[in-house]
């Protein structure tokens, strides 16, 4: 078997998942979202956050559809990176189920910034153009860096004054949280951010995500538009008992954490390599250039990705599960294929 570098996505689920599923497979409860573990779910979600709707969805493409969709009119557009994942991963998909347009702007480190912003906003009421209503920001980044609070802050603070709302792709916000070491609600609601989609399956849940509407007026007509969108099944028990589990003795920060450290080890020890340049991780993403030679004999005993052809660039990623055992022999490998 092919040791995978790949994604998180990659990896298994955790344990007690798998525990809490099996558990929750007893008896009978009411369908789509009104059973007893989606409603203990939204109070944990509320603990969390505080007075928030939770709308719980199946893939992290299905969370940023109906997070946009409930946020959005069809001659709306949405700013985001230009290698945002709703831009370059989703098969068109915001586009084609919220009818609007996605308004990308250069990434600098994955991070976007106010100046190229602002571009979208000289025109902003003629109609003849498309309307700028949402700015969509990812934590951790698809180049796995960074926002700081203040930044969020920044970016929240501007579209507001601009009558724009604010979406957060948080596929991997726990991994965002146990780098900051910070609280959630402070990297969040607290600045301003309007709708969260809150990722599971990449840090150990089989599947499901969720949409965290702190602007609760924008969840307004979610349940239709999950539906819609094709996010809603029948036994959404299965979906509600992966997030109990996941927020009890904090296994979502326990697993980020693992997995951030286990990209911090494998830079520190590919660092260690001749001939590699190593970005230092903020959080379970680690970035290597390389020669191409050892980019093709190294796909041969590992799957992983080439972000960057032309400047030699792949992406190394760990998970929860990721062992230093595992870490040992890929850098065991570069070095005996590197010779």
């Amino acid at each position: 078997m092919i040791v995978s570098f790949a994604s998180d996505n990659t990896a298994g689920t955790s344990k007690e998942i798998i525990e809490a599923i099996a558990a929750a497979n007893e008896g009978y409860v009411k369908p789509y979202a009104f059973d007893e573990y989606s409603n203990q779910s939204d109070v944990i979600f509320g603990k969390i956050f505080g007075d928030v709707t939770v709308c719980y969805t199946l893939s992290g493409t299905g969370a940023n559809v109906v997070a946009l969709k409930t946020m959005l009119r069809p001659w709306q557009g949405v700013i985001c990176a230009d290698i945002a994942h709703i831009n370059t991963e989703e098969a068109g998909a915001p586009e084609v189920i919220t009818g609007s347009k996605l308004l990308p702007v250069p990434s600098y480190n994955g991070k976007i910034n106010i100046a190229n912003m602002k571009q979208y906003l000289v025109d902003k009421n003629d109609f003849h153009k498309v309307s700028p209503r949402v700015v969509s920001i990812t934590q951790s980044t698809e180049k796995g860096t960074l926002y700081t609070i203040d930044e969020i802050k920044e970016i929240c603070d501007f579209a507001h004054e601009n009558d724009l709302l604010v979406h957060m792709d948080g596929s991997r916000i726990a991994n965002a949280v146990a780098a900051l070491g910070c609280d959630i609600k402070a990297m969040t609601r607290d600045v301003g951010v309007d709708v969260l989609s809150f990722g599971g399956a990449k840090n150990g849940l089989i599947i499901g995500e969720a949409v965290v509407f702190f602007n609760k007026k924008l969840a307004r007509d979610y349940m239709t538009m999950r539906k819609q969108s094709l996010q809603l099944i029948s036994k959404m028990r299965f979906i509600s008992a992966q997030f109990n589990e996941f927020f009890k003795n904090d296994l979502w920060l326990n697993n980020a954490r693992h997995a951030n450290s286990m990209a911090q080890y494998l830079a520190q020890e590919l660092g260690k390599i001749k001939g590699l340049s190593v970005q230092e991780p903020d959080v379970n993403a680690v970035f290597v250039c390389m020669d191409k030679k050892l980019i093709d004999k190294l796909s041969q005993e590992f799957y992983f990705y080439v972000t960057n052809p032309e400047i030699k660039e792949v992406r190394f990623m760990s998970s929860f599960q990721t062992t230093k055992e595992e870490i040992d022999y890929l850098v065991q490998r570069i070095k005996s294929l590197a010779e």
